[in-house]
């Protein structure tokens, strides 16, 4: 469930509705539009131009930057060699070693033994592990022996002619030096450069740099590092970036993903997570605690990248910090964006429920926090700010805004951590803005409880999380009308529809209408994840798609481009007729499910509203009514009842009956016999990813819920803080009656909703951009929109300036094709009133001069 916010009206505007007093008094009446059979649909939209909404801040739109999706090394972070310093391990990833993307290589008859060590030679005590090369002495004048890097995805992309910098420290146990050579060579040895000599003198760490041009382009390139002679050769911070990073900044970034970053014109930075920042040990990367899986902590991200801390990644790789606090703070300043960062706030999220009881660390975060502060705003003569201007940014960066943890599943416990960081930075900061958040979703317990502890403790921003079908976005458009004005603003810090289908970024589309319409509420918003590569990633939707070479908007990026680029700075009242609604009842069949759970079902009973039965069975006769998915769990029956027995299985929905069944009664036994959660029935089954179920003991069995899946996402109609037993059996009834869905467990009511909200397709809203007027709608149906405009003014141009996203609800942008794809044009007949029609599945901004 959301806030109870009330609704109020404020300067002649229902905030709810959008409406101005010339239209509440009746103008335009919201009345369903006209259906054509001949696929167009007819609606109104009138704009009240001597009105005004709330302003719109130029910060409203920005991004979130989390290294989820392998998003920073090999991604945004330029660095073309992978595992550059020899840190992988199993602490990352159970399939990592040392010398992971590292292969031994020998020519000219040249021998020798390589070995990754943490030893008392090591370059620094953050940095512990380096390449120890054993020369054989073998091969002559021109054998040599080494090591070459594969790089990320398919290999090291290299465009002919372009200059690459290496560099490499290293030192050698022989007096008069070691000659080391560097190439880019094909996957068969083939060398694609000029040699890179460099002698290496001395028995202590050394940085040696050098530049290396590619004759062909490739993306599939090595970079080998060889040595010729005998004795100890040893490695560490192997490193090549191509010379044209973003900016032409060293250590710096892929210059097309931060392009693409840059063109969304994207108003804050929230960096760096997300999960990443939250989760893991609270241990510092101080001896003897060599923590590899810890929360992220900023200190380790800053000052010369061979003395940064690594760290094991929470979506199951390896990060560097090469991309660092420093690195994030200047690519904020770089595309004219705020920088928001986000600190741990001791209490794990994402899955995780623990919070760090001891007030020592506690402590200690917040001053690390108060060190931030100073880092990116203190003087040079500060600690923190001198730090800042060693590493090359003597000016300021401008912090105005901080977020403190992240999606923590404990309410209370985050509260209180959050309202010691809040006292601390008030004290000595006032000027900065703490942001704290609801948790993970859209509503529920959690977000409930955090929603009051913020609104009752004064907090300035709350930051809001969710991830749902495109459907909740087409149902929800009105979320924050009733949010209360004089509450906590709202940061839609995290925010997707669950595909990267045009469809998807419509129904984000019509929702972003929403969130302009209540510019004084929601202060801040940004899609995410932003990055992910087309090879490695762990989450799907994203916005913008890689590979080592290429890069690729979504759908949903091109959506959040349009957006981003035409803001406004102020919401014009307007309205717009409704889609005829047609609303039948809730169809289906049924089922049973698991999750990381054995459970034992039986007497299944499925009764039509008229006493007749549908379904009965005890599996006395086996499951042959039942149809499993495959590959998901293993089922069978077992002493007279249908077993599911795989703990680690998910999701393994089986269905039977119907999907035309409507007004019934749903009857089962169910008992959980092992495992983390409890179990799952379903009804109103209309195929794979399309029901209802009843999640009795889900998430770690901490809760049970309602939830209903489409369009590959989930949204939650009711919650219930019930947890299941195992060994005990418990009696389950489920009542469909129309779209209202009654729930009784051991013969008691459990709960009951009705699922009668409006996806409506058909979604406006206007803005004033200095002297433009900018109509943004959203059509969201197969149906053309043949729409009625009064502009509510004469003194328009002619001519308004047309840019429309239009396609299949299916397309998808890839690296070959990128179907969706905005199209200007000019579009005349511009007046007080006029028609115009936009297209099926489309978003279409008009942007109308005003004289």
């Amino acid at each position: 469930m959301r806030p109870r916010h009330r609704t109020t009206r404020r300067a002649g505007v229902l905030t709810g509705g959008l409406l101005a007093g010339s239209l509440a008094a009746g103008l335009l009446t919201q009345t369903p539009a006209a259906a054509d059979p001949a696929g167009v649909t007819d609606y109104t939209l009138a704009v009240d131009a001597a009105a005004t909404g709330p302003a719109i801040d130029p910060t409203q739109y920005g991004v979130f930057f989390e290294d989820i999706n392998n998003a920073a090394d090999g991604g945004l972070y330029a660095e073309l060699v992978q595992n550059r310093s020899f840190e992988f391990g199993p602490a990352d990833n159970r399939s990592y070693t040392p010398l992971t993307s590292w292969q031994q290589t020998a020519s000219g008859g040249a021998t020798g033994t390589v070995k990754v060590v943490d030893d008392a030679e090591r370059l620094n005590e953050r940095n512990r592990n380096h390449l120890r090369v054993d020369l054989a002495g073998t091969g002559g004048t021109t054998g040599r022996f080494g090591v070459v890097n594969s790089g990320y995805g398919a290999g090291i992309a290299l465009t002919e002619g372009r200059r690459y910098d290496f560099s490499v420290w290293a030192r050698t146990d022989r007096p008069a030096g070691t000659r080391l050579t560097a190439d880019l060579r094909t996957a068969d040895g083939t060398v694609l450069t000029a040699p890179l000599g460099i002698t290496v003198r001395g028995d202590r760490w050394t940085k040696y740099t050098g530049t290396l041009v590619p004759k062909v382009t490739t993306t599939a390139a090595r970079l080998a590092v060889t040595a010729a002679g005998s004795g100890t050769l040893r490695l560490d911070m192997v490193s090549l970036f191509p010379r044209d990073t973003y900016k032409g900044r060293a250590n710096g970034l892929r210059k097309d993903l931060a392009e693409k970053i840059a063109a969304l014109n994207p108003g804050f930075l929230r960096f760096p997570g997300g999960c990443l920042v939250n989760t893991g040990s609270h241990y510092a990367y101080e001896a003897p605690n060599w923590e590899r899986r810890r929360s992220y902590q900023w200190k380790d991200t800053v000052g010369p990248v061979e003395q940064r801390a690594v760290n094991a990644n929470f979506w199951g790789y390896h990060q560097s910090y090469g991309l660092g606090y420093y690195e994030y703070f200047q690519f904020a300043e770089d595309i004219g964006a705020m920088p928001l960062p986000v600190v741990p706030a001791l209490v794990t999220g994402c899955g995780q429920n623990q919070a760090t009881d001891d007030p020592a660390l506690l402590k200690r975060h917040i001053q690390d926090t108060l060190d931030l502060i100073e880092f990116a705003n203190g003087p040079v003569t500060s600690p923190w700010g001198r730090k800042r201007a060693e590493m090359g940014h003597p000016k300021p960066f401008g912090l105005t805004h901080l977020g403190v943890g992240n999606e923590e599943n404990l309410p209370d416990a985050f509260f209180a951590r959050f309202t010691e960081f809040r006292k601390a930075i008030e004290a000595e900061h006032p000027e900065i803005t703490i942001v704290s958040n609801s948790g993970p979703a859209s509503e529920g317990a959690t977000f409930d409880r955090l929603w009051d502890l913020n609104r009752r403790a004064g907090v300035d921003m709350v930051d809001e999380h969710y991830y749902n079908s495109p459907q909740w976005f087409l149902e929800n458009n009105d979320r924050y009308d009733s949010y209360d004005r004089n509450g906590p603003k709202v940061f839609l810090g995290e925010y997707a529809s669950r595909d990267n289908r045009f469809a998807n970024a419509l129904s984000e589309a019509a929702f972003m209408t929403g969130l302009e319409r209540n510019a004084d509420v929601v202060k801040l918003a940004s899609y995410a994840p932003l990055l992910a590569d087309v090879d490695k990633n762990q989450w799907r939707p994203d916005m913008i798609w890689f590979d080592n070479h290429r890069s690729w908007g979504s759908t949903s990026y091109e959506v959040q481009k349009l957006f981003m680029n035409n803001t406004g700075d102020r919401v014009v009242p307007s309205r717009a007729s409704t889609t005829p609604s047609v609303s039948g009842p809730i169809t289906g069949a049924v089922g049973l499910s698991t999750w990381a759970t054995s459970a034992a079902y039986d007497d299944v009973e499925v009764t039509a509203a008229n006493g007749d039965t549908l379904l009965k069975d005890d599996f006395t006769a086996g499951a042959s009514r039942w149809t499993p998915v495959a590959g998901r769990g293993t089922w069978a029956v077992q002493d007279g009842a249908y077993v599911q027995t795989d703990e680690a299985a998910e999701d393994t929905l089986v269905t039977a009956g119907d999907p035309g069944w409507q007004d019934y009664d749903l009857k089962v036994k169910a008992t959980k016999k092992s495992g983390k959660e409890g179990f799952l029935v379903a009804f109103g089954v209309r195929g794979t990813g399309n029901h209802y179920w009843w999640n009795l003991g889900g998430w770690g069995n901490t809760r049970s819920a309602v939830e209903k899946a489409g369009d590959g996402g989930k949204q939650t109609l009711l919650e219930h803080p019930t947890t299941i037993e195992t060994g005990r059996t418990y009696d389950i009834r489920v009542q469909v009656r129309g779209r209202q869905v009654t729930l009784y467990l051991d013969g008691q009511k459990w709960g009951s909703f009705t699922d009668d909200k409006a996806a409506e397709p058909f979604r406006q809203v206007v803005t004033r951009d200095k002297g433009d007027l900018v109509v943004k709608v959203v059509n969201a149906q197969a149906a053309a929109a043949r729409t009625t405009i009064d502009l509510g003014t004469s003194k328009v141009a002619p001519t308004a300036r047309l840019t429309t996203l239009e396609g299949a609800p299916d397309a998808v942008n890839s690296a070959d094709a990128q179907p969706i794809r905005p199209r200007t044009s000019t579009l005349p007949g511009i007046a007080r009133t006029f028609t115009y029609t936009f297209p099926a599945h489309s978003v279409t901004f008009l942007r109308v001069e005003t004289r």
